[in-house]
């Protein structure tokens, strides 16, 4: 598992196409990296955990963002948000806007990425800790009706039985809000919708949202993020639909390395954000620096 700093938490968000051409003044919680940005607070992230789990979280002792686990040769993940508890269970939270009707297979594929990371070499299977995946969706992926769809294993001879593997999978669905029986869930539901209401969770919420606005760095983190998208989907880069690199292009990308450089990313990834080799962006760095 590698943590990233928050500059390069941000890179990784960008990496992942969510620096769109939205303003950054327009962001909700809905917004991967508003969302992000939010539950960066453990007090915050504890609170929204338990009205999902109702009250079974301990004390987050840990949270990191945009947590990457790596399986060799295999496709990597990066989670949201990634937190463990007191306790020992650990807690991937992600948020969802666009379905892409692959829900069911990523968690698969995420669940076992998460054992793998988790298990380190010789230990028993004992040591696996519980885990829950978590996806806040603005659709209704399983198509039920249903504010939230709770996955565990189960026998199929008996649904009464359950296999203690430690495993639970959270899919909610923002569309069926109303339907909730909890009242502090119904309302981050709702306002992930777009609507905002006295609820003390929100107004909290709220509050970090709009101070979150109001820091000038994060502000020009997502814009200088938002810019190189758009200049890297006019290349190709992101789509692959442009082979090689013109004049133009190459120097929109100096520039974008110099602004990450700036911000204090390491060359290696700015290396691979802006496609330039890492001796092209160590030319970059200011004099006293490259020394």
């Amino acid at each position: 598992i590698s943590k990233n700093s928050e500059s390069e938490t941000f890179l990784r968000l960008y990496m992942r196409g969510y620096f769109m051409r939205k303003s950054f003044d327009t962001l909700t919680i809905a917004d991967d990296y508003m969302f992000c940005a939010v539950m960066q607070d453990p007090a915050l992230c504890k609170k929204l955990l338990n009205f999902v789990l109702e009250d079974s979280v301990g004390t987050i002792t840990e949270v990191s963002y945009q947590t990457t686990f790596e399986r060799g040769s295999s496709k990597g993940i990066r989670l949201d948000i990634w937190a463990g508890d007191e306790r020992g269970k650990l807690y991937d939270i992600e948020m969802q806007t666009t379905d892409q009707k692959n829900l069911a297979k990523r968690l698969r594929y995420y669940q076992s990425a998460i054992d793998v990371g988790t298990l380190n070499k010789g230990w028993d299977y004992d040591n696996l800790p519980d885990t829950f995946i978590i996806f806040f969706c603005t659709f209704d992926y399983v198509n039920a009706g249903l504010p939230v769809y709770t996955f565990k294993t189960t026998c199929t001879e008996n649904d009464k039985i359950l296999l203690p593997d430690g495993i639970t999978k959270v899919i909610l669905n923002s569309r069926a809000a109303a339907k909730t029986q909890k009242p502090e869930l119904q309302a981050f539901l709702e306002y992930m919708n777009g609507k905002k209401s006295n609820s003390d969770f929100i107004i909290e919420l709220e509050n970090k949202v709009n101070e979150i606005k109001q820091n000038d760095k994060r502000r020009r983190e997502y814009m200088i993020m938002s810019a190189f998208e758009a200049d890297a989907r006019r290349v190709g880069i992101l789509e692959g639909k442009q082979e090689g690199i013109s004049e133009g292009s190459y120097q929109a990308r100096l520039e974008t390395a110099k602004n990450l450089i700036d911000m204090g990313l390491s060359i290696e990834n700015i290396a691979k954000a802006t496609g330039l080799a890492q001796k092209e962006v160590e030319k970059l760095q200011p004099k006293s620096e490259a020394l």
